[in-house]
């Protein structure tokens, strides 16, 4: 697509570090002057558009990113293909410069220092049970690993859940559960991984419910697997399986960014649909034309950094795939 249309359609996420918080001076003093902005959306987040063209402020955002490590959070498909067309194009052009625009790719930063991004939970929705398993069969299936106690309001599992280490949240034939990880069997959890990505409740979910309960052996068969929906929204989870449209629905909490940066610089990457971050910028403020047939509609280059209220968008040169760690899985 990128090839056919020279147009990136949206930007990647990238996470980086700076106590300091030196940038987001200058953030704020661009956006006293912004050239676009939105109204407030229901979640109080709104998208503000300005500009920095000042070349010694501009020199100081080299300086500060060029010394840190970027974690490429979201879009690494995308960004994989920007350095496949790269490479394609290098070895069709002789004595490149460097400053052709397909050396570049479309980003947004965030710095991960900041307490105003949050990663939303994605729930795991079944639609059926592998071998048509009844609700009590389940249950007995997930009983050798987990503590399960009944609740009252399904309403309250996001609550019960919050901030306990690998504890979920189960709501089975018009039931509610909260399951918690009985500790002495995470040791059993032997997929190949690093040990900040088997710390995750994710892993413990996929691995326990999923492979011990379920049969569902591996994370490949796990992500093939057409019984499974990634559901955000916490009512809908619910408003599904009461409607038939699903048998379970398993709860989770949110991720947090400590995690994220844990598990990046472990090597690993973080377990599928686990990093939808919130507030993100409009794509109609984060998209690129490519200088080869048009100006660039969000970014010319390097020097027209775009500024929203919390992240801003940077044209950044493709490094070599060493160069940036690869985030969230998808």
């Amino acid at each position: 697509m990128l090839a056919r249309t020279q147009f990136q359609t949206s930007a990647t996420h990238g996470l980086y570090r700076d106590d300091a918080f030196e940038l987001e001076a200058y953030l704020d003093e661009a956006m006293r002057t912004p050239l676009y902005e939105t109204e407030e959306d229901y979640q109080g987040a709104r998208d503000v558009l300005a500009v920095i063209q000042d070349a010694a402020i501009i020199r100081r955002f080299q300086q500060i990113l060029a010394a840190r490590e970027v974690i490429l959070a979201d879009g690494h498909h995308r960004y994989e293909g920007s350095l496949a067309y790269r490479h394609a194009r290098l070895a069709a052009t002789p004595g490149a410069t460097g400053r052709e625009p397909w050396n570049y790719h479309l980003m947004y930063l965030t710095n991960a220092a900041a307490d105003d991004l949050r990663i939303l939970p994605t729930h795991r929705l079944l639609l059926e049970f592998p071998g048509n398993l009844s609700d009590a069969e389940l249950l007995e299936r997930l009983e050798p690993y987990f503590t399960i106690l009944p609740k009252e309001d399904a309403n309250d599992l996001p609550e019960i859940i919050a901030g306990k280490l690998w504890a979920f949240g189960l709501y089975l034939g018009g039931q509610s559960y909260k399951l918690r990880l009985r500790p002495e069997v995470h040791g059993q959890l032997n997929w190949e991984t690093t040990e900040q990505v088997k710390a995750l409740d994710l892993t413990v979910l996929h691995f326990f419910v999923f492979e011990k309960a379920l049969g569902i052996v591996g994370p490949d068969a796990q992500r093939a697997w057409p019984g499974v929906a990634y559901v955000r929204n916490f009512a809908e989870c619910l408003q599904r399986v009461d409607r038939g449209e699903a048998r379970a629905a398993f709860i989770v909490n949110e991720v947090s960014m400590a995690e994220v940066e844990a598990v990046c610089h472990s090597g690993a990457v973080m377990p599928p649909k686990s990093t939808f971050s919130t507030p993100k910028p409009s794509a109609d403020s984060c998209s690129a034309a490519s200088p080869m047939r048009k100006r660039a509609t969000c970014l010319r280059s390097i020097f027209k950094p775009l500024f929203s209220e919390t992240h801003f968008s940077l044209q950044l040169p493709a490094p070599p795939p060493a160069a940036l760690r690869h985030g969230p899985g998808l």
